[in-house]
């Protein structure tokens, strides 16, 4: 069922003027890992509008906006107003909030239309993996490259559970992959999806990304970038869009996570609660696109994990990040320090983009489940590497569902 926690909403007029920076530039660093997630192109949420309250209409036919969520906003000093009008991009380090319980992202009706989506692109930012950090001798050699394979559309019948997340950043508009995962306080009728940390909070130098969404099975025929040029909001978001009311990583993502050096990559992993941006059929995301995988918390060792498949929508060269892929390799063990839990790693040439993707092996009972997902790589795309998912995963992932589980 889905959540009738009330979702703020705010409503964006369709003549919304455009403004669109431009991209940023690939960075190519010489000795440190980094996030295979970085910031491209930006624009624009300037427009008028009202802001509502979904599931608080009152018998006058108004729409109110509850008043926990307005208590809420303004302890964080957010006026409603100004923030559907362009507030939401002042990214003043004092006021840019960070801590695991100040997550908020009310939606913007409409930001997410299908030029903005297929405006963000992530431009290829990695290194050379002969510097990596002492691997207290428990690292694997570099695995041999593995070419990404690209999903047959359509991409709901190959890979129903997989999809893009969205999100704005100081440095302008985002794009990760994501997977639909099971909720065990909701079987059948799961809201939530699985992605790195990365992908909603900025790590120690910073705090919660913005206007979090998630589109699944995204761009679903596999059109081609000129023929989605013209193509309509329905066509790259066949399942609507889904706008992120929760989120939570890891402590350590927020305390030690940083764009270079791999620091938190261990931990780079995140939950999301979504709800659809307009409402929808009443049905979960889950019972929308048909599935959801298990996580396992409990994988075996790298020595026993016969394969895994990592699937993402790469956006730096060579890919446009309007397509589907998948790699498939048997993971090698990357430890970036001593203090950290060694993390898998795969050879594959999916480039930024596919960060956040899942990671699908055989589970400990046998059955398909996610096991990781893609969090870092190095310069000259060849391997992936995903954080093996322990207890802290499993308390993350607990935590989300537990705070919906009534609802």
């Amino acid at each position: 069922m889905r959540s009738i926690r009330p979702s703020l909403t705010i409503r964006r007029g369709r003549d919304a003027h455009r403004r669109t920076s431009p991209l940023l530039g690939a960075v190519a660093l010489a000795s440190v890992l980094v996030l295979t997630a970085t910031a491209c192109d930006s624009g624009s949420a300037d427009a008028g509008g009202e802001a509502t309250a979904s599931a608080s209409a009152g018998g006058d036919g108004k729409i109110t906006i509850p008043d926990d969520i307005k208590d809420r906003l303004k302890e964080h000093g957010i006026d409603l107003d100004k923030w559907k009008n362009g507030a939401w991009k002042d990214w003043d380090r004092d006021d840019w909030l960070r801590e695991a319980q100040d997550y908020i992202n009310p939606i913007i009706e409409g930001l997410w239309d299908e030029d903005r989506m297929r405006e963000a692109e992530d431009p290829e930012r990695a290194v050379d993996d002969s510097d990596l950090a002492d691997d207290q001798g428990v690292t694997d050699p570099t695995p041999a490259v593995v070419e990404a394979t690209a999903v047959s559309p359509a991409y709901h019948a190959n890979a129903p559970e997989a999809g893009k997340v969205f999100f704005d950043s100081p440095e302008g508009t985002m794009v990760c992959s994501a997977t639909v995962v099971q909720d065990p306080a909701h079987p059948g009728k799961s809201n939530l999806v699985w992605t790195a940390g990365h992908c909603v909070h900025a790590g120690k130098e910073g705090g919660w990304y913005r206007n979090i969404a998630f589109v699944p099975s995204y761009n679903d025929s596999g059109m081609t970038d000129a023929a989605l040029q013209t193509a309509t909001k329905e066509q790259v978001a066949p399942y609507g869009v889904w706008w992120g009311d929760w989120a939570q990583t890891s402590d350590q993502w927020i305390a030690q996570g940083g764009q270079t050096g791999g620091d938190g990559a261990s931990y780079d992993f995140a939950v999301i609660h979504v709800t659809p941006e307009e409402g929808g059929s009443g049905k979960s995301l889950e019972e929308t696109v048909g599935s959801a995988l298990p996580v396992d918390f409990a994988a075996p060792a790298v020595a026993k994990v016969g394969s895994v498949t990592a699937t993402g929508y790469p956006a730096a060269a060579p890919y446009d990040g309007q397509k589907l892929y998948q790699c498939q390799d048997a993971p090698g063990r990357l430890s970036l320090n001593a203090t950290d839990p060694t993390m898998y790693r795969i050879g594959c040439t999916m480039t930024g983009g596919a960060s956040g993707g899942g990671w699908v092996a055989t589970g400990s009972d046998g059955e398909p489940a996610l096991v990781s997902n893609t969090s870092i790589g190095p310069v000259k795309a060849g391997w992936l590497a995903g954080p093996r998912l322990g207890e802290v995963a499993e308390s993350v992932y607990d935590s989300v569902s537990g705070k919906f589980a009534g609802q």
